[in-house]
């Protein structure tokens, strides 16, 4: 009989989803992705092109597929398409029970679009409407870039009946915009007949990055009072947008008319929750962002940095928006110029994208070489 951790059980007891943000085929067929369902209450799973570069660099569990991939000819876009969803089926096909378990809200796996079309509406829709016929799972996310071009392309997949998991949200401002995109889409799927109730998304809201750019920042700016914020500005961020999420969710109409044809909310899930400054305690994207209808896709060392010691106290953003939006003030008054920090964060946040699967193109054009020989 497995049981499961008591921090994270407390954690999903508080109404916040753990989901996992690696997926290897090593963690498929060891039983570790099974084992992390059993004992660390995880329910989801999200990827990434660096996620996939680093499984796809890592072992030889792809060996196999990529040889015979080879001997047919595949090129590497092909190779990188069949590889990827087929992981992507498989962690799907594992957290099948929790899927109807949890009626459709959790057992999700989500996967990336090409982040190379982030600004290319159409063929962003495109390859969204072909990664979720290739996958064919009913628990699959799809997953589209906040950039302005993407907006529109994360209405155009919703309308289709797709679930999509909107990624690369850094600003409450864009937050919001992504919302309006989710009430499009549904208002379309639900004008083209599709079942409301199907349909998911959740939108990705990068923590720690805010405050590694904003640090630095700081940090230039070298006063005490500028110095006083270090640390701040992430969770703040986080806490505004749950701010929104309850106006939009909790309290607006347009919901309201949706919800009453089977719609769900759009639950903010908090990514990027890995601590990368060792001043910081490793759990604070964790424990300092507990709040009903969320998601905390984490890395496994911040998984078991939780299950060891995280002090999950119940929630811990509900009514923090004031002193949240003081924050803000602050670094506004010490010389943050915050549109610029988000600008910068969101080009960096799709560079850094197309780095992983421009590297992920190299590593696999690599062992298609190998595997020719």
């Amino acid at each position: 009989m497995t049981t499961q951790n008591p921090n994270l059980a407390a954690l999903s007891a508080a109404g916040v989803s753990v989901w996992l943000d690696d997926l290897s085929r090593e963690r498929l067929h060891s039983g570790n992705l099974q084992e992390l369902i059993d004992t660390r209450s995880v329910v989801g799973v999200t990827t990434n092109p660096s996620i996939f570069q680093k499984a796809l660099a890592e072992g030889d569990a792809y060996d196999g597929q990529i040889a015979e991939l080879a001997e047919r000819g595949a090129d590497v876009d092909a190779t990188i398409r069949t590889v990827t969803t087929d992981d992507v089926r498989s962690a799907c096909d594992v957290f099948t029970p929790v899927w109807e378990a949890t009626r459709g809200v959790d057992g999700r796996v989500s996967i990336e679009v090409d982040p190379r079309l982030a600004n290319e509406t159409e063929k962003t829709i495109a390859q969204a409407v072909e990664l979720w016929k290739i996958v064919d799972r009913p628990n699959l996310l799809i997953k589209i870039p906040a950039t302005k071009a993407g907006l529109p392309a994360i209405t155009a997949a919703l309308a289709e009946g797709i679930s999509v998991n909107v990624t690369l949200i850094f600003s409450v401002e864009r937050h919001r915009e992504v919302m309006d995109a989710y009430l499009a889409g549904l208002e379309k799927a639900r004008e083209a007949g599709h079942d409301l109730s199907t349909i998911h998304s959740v939108a990705s809201f990068f923590v720690s990055r805010v405050d590694t750019e904003i640090d630095k920042r700081l940090e230039k700016i070298g006063s005490g009072q500028a110095l006083g914020l270090r640390g701040k500005a992430g969770v703040a961020n986080a806490r505004l947008a749950y701010a929104a999420y309850q106006e939009v969710f909790e309290r607006g109409g347009r919901y309201t008319a949706l919800e009453s044809a089977g719609a769900r909310v759009q639950r903010p899930l908090w990514a990027s929750t890995g601590v990368k400054n060792p001043d910081y305690s490793d759990t604070l994207y964790v424990t300092e962002l507990v709040a009903p209808h969320t998601v905390n896709t984490m890395p496994e060392p911040t998984i078991d940095a939780v299950a060891d010691h995280g002090q999950v106290k119940g929630d811990t953003v509900t009514g923090t928006a004031a002193a949240a939006q003081q924050v803000f003030d602050d670094l506004e008054k010490v010389g943050i110029d915050l549109t610029d920090v988000f600008l910068v964060l969101e080009n960096e946040g799709v560079e850094k994208f197309v780095d992983a699967w421009t590297q992920l193109l190299a590593e696999t054009r690599k062992q298609l070489g190998s595997a020719d020989k």
